[in-house]
């Protein structure tokens, strides 16, 4: 419906805000709109799925604007996830959207519940504004029936009922029609349920106990001494990744938010891979914020001791669900039309055989931890030897390696990679817990998959560790091998293949993750946690301020808000790729506790 004065919906772009509770979030874009949400769950049907496209560009948005817009600003309150925008119109009448998930402690348990909490105050004047609540159902393809009663809007799907409070005019948010916002207004967007107190007293209670809930969490994290805006912010993001119903950590919020232009490479990524859970739980360990950790290894547990040994699959639905299979969504048009939009994701059929270090490289700080509320024991540790022993039957056999390929083969050397680290954490895990025969066992399997290692994947014509066994192409993953602790990061064949990943796979600070062509060609774009990988072997060498510089690039190149999607366009600085990527906010934690000064420096 146009109005005049009220523009149009502006273009999608990642320059996005997100607030969540751990049970589901919403993206927000710069002028306060609701562009993308999942309900009941991450996983779920996007109800607001405007950042992907549609016929009508109003519709799968929840926006609330302000008539002749002339500047937008947007915040988030001091180390929250409540996220503040400003909009101000041409004659310098303004107002403030809060937008935040309840989330704190009541009744000895987590307060977690779906509901958006919509908060706006005049702060000049009296600005027109308009309230538009569009949502739609089954991946865009039905509108909801519509009811309402006194202080009540409800919007009716075949699978579910969501229900909008507010203390606004009811007519004026069924009918579009813009008014002026003489006193604060409220709106409360969530399951098809009654409140139990007023809509302006609940609204005000959830977000004082919100903002408390986040002040202290954040108070609690162990901070490097620079860069500690980002960390928090990256620290926030990662934990608002968790499903804390059943500890899964997804990859992304978002699905099909194409790689690079027009490349068709677009996942689903609303799941639980074990790779990417595993560097979320070790980047917030680094934080001393240990509670994910606790979280995720519920859910691990259950991945474990359902596969009885057997073949583990790369990723899982945040429900343990297996089976997440691929299609494409015909109805919705994809981010800036560039589609398709999948929902599912073949992946789950793939061997990736790093997925047993990451399992047990996950779970290893359990074993040693002495402030967990439940400290890993021998019980642990034989669930953990059926993944060892699997990591050991199928370390050198081919799988579709940590980039997913869905066409090719081979031993992959960073796959190995992590079957070693599963045999040696297990070796280390064996000898705290003081079983010496276990631990020799261990150690042994441990070295002769190192020796393998430094022997079959060295190209000498590349002089670089390769992305094979026997192959010759570079693949920025090998970085992980002083990582994890396979190799000396001095030794010169360790430099070496670092000199040549930067010569081949570097555009200036950016690099991509490989260089041999895929399913899809080459890639065109800077994949980002490669870019903290490089950082990371930078600063391992010593050539620390050649890191910070880079690191102060990646900083640089986030959104407003200070988030990354997966990737980076090299020439635009654009942001490509699910978002906001758990592996990118990993990468900036990682890099500023490895670069910072230490505190010694100034207390």
């Amino acid at each position: 419906m146009k109005t005049p004065g009220f523009a149009p919906p502006a273009r999608p772009s990642l320059s996005l805000g997100m607030v969540g509770n751990c049970a589901f979030s919403a993206l927000i874009d710069p002028h306060g709109r609701v562009v993308w949400s999942c309900l009941p769950r991450f996983d779920g049907d996007p109800v607001f799925h405007a950042l992907l496209g549609g016929e009508d560009a109003e519709q799968g948005a929840f926006a609330i604007e302000i008539e002749h817009l002339a500047e937008a600003r947007q915040r988030y309150e001091h180390n929250t996830a409540v996220l503040v925008t400003e909009l101000w119109d041409k004659d310098g009448n303004g107002l403030s959207i809060t937008d935040f998930a309840p989330r704190f402690l009541s009744r000895g348990r987590y307060f977690r519940p779906t509901q958006l909490v919509r908060r706006v105050r005049p702060l000049k004047g009296a600005p027109r504004i308009r309230v538009s609540l569009l949502p739609r159902f089954d991946w865009g393809r039905s509108a909801p029936t519509i009811t309402s009663g006194s202080n009540h809007i409800r919007y009716v799907g075949d699978g579910q009922t969501l229900r909008l409070h507010t203390d606004a005019s009811i007519s004026h948010v069924l009918s579009r029609e813009p008014f002026l916002l003489m006193r604060e207004h409220n709106f409360i967007f969530g399951p098809d349920e009654t409140l139990d107190t007023g809509i302006g007293d609940t609204a005000r209670h959830f977000e004082q106990e919100t903002i408390s809930y986040w002040r202290n969490w954040s108070r609690r994290l162990a901070l490097p001494l620079e860069w500690q805006e980002a960390v928090i912010r990256a620290a926030i993001t990662l934990k608002l990744s968790l499903y804390e119903d059943t500890g899964a950590i997804i990859a992304a919020m978002t699905t099909s938010i194409p790689e690079s232009p027009g490349s068709e490479r677009n996942w689903d990524y609303r799941y639980c891979w074990l790779r990417d859970a595993f560097f979320v739980v070790r980047a917030l360990n680094s934080l001393s914020e240990v509670g994910t950790m606790e979280d995720y290894l519920r859910w691990l547990a259950n991945v474990v001791v359902g596969a009885g040994g057997g073949h583990i699959q790369p990723l899982h639905g945040i429900g343990l669900e297996r089976e997440l299979p691929e299609r494409i969504c015909d109805t919705l048009p994809g981010y800036r039309g560039m589609g398709p939009v999948r929902v599912g994701n073949q992946a789950q059929e793939h061997f990736q055989h790093d997925v047993y270090g990451n399992i047990v490289l996950a779970a290893a700080q359990s074993f040693h931890d002495k402030r967990l509320l439940h400290q890993a024991g021998l019980a642990e540790f034989e669930q953990l030897e059926a993944v060892g022993e699997r990591a050991l039957l199928i370390h050198d056999q081919p799988d579709a390696g940590m980039w997913e390929l869905r066409t090719r083969a081979r031993v992959h050397t960073s796959s190995v990679l992590m079957c070693w680290a599963a045999c040696d954490r297990l070796a280390k895990i064996a000898r705290t817990l003081e079983l010496p025969g276990r631990a020799e066992l261990w150690a042994a399997r441990a070295d002769a998959m190192r020796e393998r290692i430094l022997r079959e994947s060295w190209s000498e014509k590349r002089q670089a560790f390769a992305e094979s066994f026997g192959g010759h192409d570079l693949d920025a993953s090998v970085l992980l091998m002083a990582e994890v602790g396979l190799i000396d990061p001095k030794d010169p064949r360790f430099i070496s293949t670092l000199d040549a990943l930067e010569k081949h796979l570097c555009d200036g600070p950016f690099m991509r993750r490989y260089e041999a062509a895929d399913d899809f060609g080459k890639p065109e774009v800077a994949f980002n946690i490669c870019t903290f990988w490089r950082i990371d072997a930078l600063a391992r060498i010593g050539r620390v301020d050649e890191a910070r510089a880079i690191f102060e690039t990646m900083l640089a190149a986030r959104n407003p808000l200070g988030m990354l999607s997966e990737d980076t366009h090299a020439t635009t600085g654009e942001m490509w790729g699910n978002f906001p990527q758990t592996y990118s906010m990993v990468g900036i934690i990682n890099a500023a506790v490895r670069l910072s000064a230490s505190w010694d420096t100034v207390i």
